[in-house]
């Protein structure tokens, strides 16, 4: 079964004040979800913000994403799923 593509908005008081040490420990407790998890969900990458961080993941479905959630302790305040991709590149003379 291919994974789907999931963007997660995690609405976390001044997240993007953390220092490195933190956002380690926060990214071990995230992997160790995962690992639990085990193949039905991937974490791609995540955008910091003030107050919240956005997360690529790659799950089987909205689900276990929020499954996640519950075991890392990291809310799931909004799950969209991405249909297609666009870029500079998608532009092309017809």
């Amino acid at each position: 079964m291919a994974l789907r593509k999931f963007i997660i908005e995690r609405d976390i008081p001044q997240v993007g004040s953390l220092e490195r040490a933190q956002l380690s420990g926060a990214a071990a407790k995230s992997n160790e979800a995962l690992r639990q998890l085990g193949p039905d969900i991937q974490w791609v990458e995540s955008y910091v913000a003030s107050d919240k961080t956005f997360c690529v993941y790659l799950a089987k479905d909205e689900a276990v994403i929020r499954k996640h959630a519950e075991i890392s302790g990291f809310p799931a305040t909004t799950i969209t799923e991405i249909r297609k991709m666009i870029d500079p590149t998608t532009e092309r003379p017809e």
